[in-house]
């Protein structure tokens, strides 16, 4: 039978470019890479072979590394799962992730940085063509009659057919290249795999040339089953490493052994950088579960609340049946036990690093913040705990999001009753927002809070150490009663007409006109009225297709602006265009859309020109 040809996806042909050009500065990669995937392989086989023992026979599962100097190839074999046919389509022929697309666009032509974001897509077999000009792929699915084999030069296509394979598993033949044959050496397969590989739990084997011995290479024992007095930090961050399918170091892990009427082995890392998929909340995650050492699933996600979907590591119990299934782990009492006592070493290890790595913490929040805000909502029990974690900007400090709930306590004035947040789009449009004029000039500060789960947060966060939340941009604002306005009643008596007038001429989009305490500068804002949903939660609702009710909002204007004071002579038409300009300047100040932007700017025009004209006069 003829070999097939086919063409690589479009994204699969652009990686395979940017890989034969030496994207990778370690071009060693490449062998951890393979050996994880067959390392993979074999885990799978182990559980398929639960219910069909069959499938495993009595062979011993490894990995073996053979080198073949005359040929000038290396190849990678193992006695896994294998692959059938369609699988190899899938797996070889395209980068069967999501993200993909996502990926390419982050390609910034920059080597060094570019090399940090492979791994992330499950690429990993890709890297194969750092040091080859040409790969071959023999493989047999367990329990199959067919095997095939997949060769490619890493150009635009591969070719398949089928081919003769006795036993089962996947070997990868690599033609290695002049210029890297230095992967033809034993001892240099020998120092990688003891660097990124000696953790893995089955041996690793390098057959020899000729009568060579052959030899394994690694420690072949599970890492976490080792006593953390035998491991170094260097053991953690390869076996991280080789599980996450990740080339940065994990910012923090946490290592636990629970024995007694529940048992299991924990090991769980919180990464340094977050996946392209981080904020698809229907993405699967979770981390891998074992039973007595067994490879079962590869992301439980039933073992961590989705708001912790940024944990890697695993879990190692005896406690489970080892046929388990997703539908058990949902309703198993077990799971339950383990899942609130892995969130409790989740949140002690961010604690711990928050308190003694601060420099580390702020890189965790800025990759896994937002993530991390999730639970608030979603875990009540946990929610104090998770909000003493939260980082914030505010009016005092607002170039990077360090303010923590229990900062901002210690620096309220006396007087002072409730914590202040606003919401908005964005941070520029909260540090220039009109709400805050007074709140400054009054020295009260303000919490910026622009991520669009952030009202989310406040609507379940309604207190911290006795403190309520409250939104600076409310009507009946605890603090804005307190700052103090000068010529108060004197400027009531004045604007009574104009407060009077101002409903009926926006046409009843406001429930009400008031003269503003907390504007200093600018001439107008819009208030939530008490029990009304903000500006931003509407536009959440309305986004996600959800049924809200109306709310109106309040119109407040600055009786010392000169465009307020235009009002009191204004009349007509005139009021009217002033008006209309005072609210549409109002709701682009918090980041909104206006009905008509035809409309504001013909008036906004109109009051230039008439500014102009009364100056020319004069």
């Amino acid at each position: 039978m003829s070999a097939e040809r086919h063409e690589f996806q479009a994204e699969t042909r652009s990686l395979l470019r940017l890989m034969i050009h030496s994207m990778y500065s370690n071009k060693e990669i490449f062998l951890r890479e393979l050996v994880s995937n067959a390392s993979d392989a074999c885990d799978k086989l182990r559980f398929l072979a639960i219910q069909q023992p069959e499938l495993a026979g009595d062979d011993e599962l490894a990995v073996e590394l053979a080198i073949d100097k005359e040929a000038g190839t290396l190849t990678v074999r193992d006695n896994g799962v294998g692959m059938s046919r369609q699988e190899v389509i899938d797996n070889l022929g395209t980068i069967a992730r999501s993200g993909t697309r996502q990926f390419m666009e982050q390609l910034s032509g920059d080597q060094a940085k570019d090399s940090q974001l492979i791994g992330q897509f499950g690429v990993g077999f890709y890297s194969a063509f750092i040091v080859a000009d040409k790969v071959t792929v023999r493989t047999r699915r367990a329990g199959a009659d067919e095997a095939v084999v997949w060769e490619s030069a890493g150009e635009g296509e591969y070719s398949l057919e089928a081919c003769d394979k006795e036993d089962r598993g996947t070997e990868v033949v690599l033609h290695i290249r002049d210029d890297d044959k230095e992967f033809l050496e034993p001892m240099r397969l020998e120092n990688v795999v003891r660097k990124y590989s000696d953790h893995i739990g089955l041996p690793i084997r390098l057959k020899g040339e000729g009568d060579a011995e052959t030899r394994v290479l690694n420690e072949a024992r599970a890492l976490w089953t080792r006593p953390k007095s035998e491991l170094s930090d260097e053991d953690y961050t390869g076996f991280y490493q080789h599980i996450a399918h990740d080339f940065q170091p994990p910012l923090a892990w946490a290592h636990h052994r629970v024995e007694g009427n529940l048992e299991y082995t924990s090991l769980l890392y919180i990464p340094s950088q977050a996946p392209f998929d981080l904020y698809n909340r229907e993405q699967q995650h979770g981390v891998k579960l074992y039973v007595k050492r067994v490879f079962i699933l590869d992301r439980a996600d039933e073992l961590l609340p989705n708001y912790l979907r940024f944990v890697r590591g695993l879990v190692d119990t005896a406690d489970l049946p080892l046929n388990v299934s997703r539908e058990i782990l949902q309703s198993n009492r077990v799971v339950d036990k383990i899942r609130s006592a892995l969130v409790k070493r989740v949140l002690d290890l961010l604690d711990d690093m928050a308190e003694k790595r601060p420099e580390d913490y702020a890189k965790f929040w800025t990759q896994f913040g937002r993530v991390l805000k999730e639970g608030v909502v979603e875990d009540p029990a946990n929610s104090e705990r998770i909000a003493k974690l939260l980082r914030f900007n505010s009016t005092q400090d607002s170039a990077a999001q360090t303010v923590t709930l229990a900062d901002y306590v210690s620096r309220m004035p006396e007087g002072q009753e409730k914590i202040l947040y606003l919401t908005g789009e964005s941070l520029p449009a909260l540090k220039n927002s009109p709400h805050l004029e007074g709140f400054r000039k009054a020295g009260y500060e303000v919490l910026l809070l622009a991520d669009r789960v952030d009202e989310w947060v406040v609507t379940h966060l309604t207190e911290f150490d006795g403190k309520p939340l409250e939104s600076a941009a409310r009507g009946d604002a605890e603090a804005a009663g307190k700052i103090e306005t000068p010529d108060k009643a004197r400027f009531e008596a004045e604007f009574a007409e104009v407060v009077g007038k101002l409903p009926e001429a926006l046409g009843g989009r406001i429930e009400s006109a008031r003269l503003s305490a907390r504007l200093t500068e600018s001439p107008s804002c819009l208030v939530v009225p008490e029990n009304g949903m903000s500006r931003q939660l509407l536009e959440i609702l309305k986004q996600a297709g959800e049924a809200a009710p109306e709310t109106k909002p309040i119109l407040e204007i600055n009786p010392e602006h000169p465009l307020v004071e235009r009002l009191k002579q204004a009349e007509g038409e005139g009021f009217g265009d002033l008006a209309e300009v005072l609210f549409g300047q109002a709701v682009l100040a918090e980041g909104g859309q206006l009905d008509d932007p035809s409309g504001f700017v013909k008036r906004l025009n109109k009051l230039i020109l008439q500014q102009t004209e009364s100056r020319l006069i004069l």
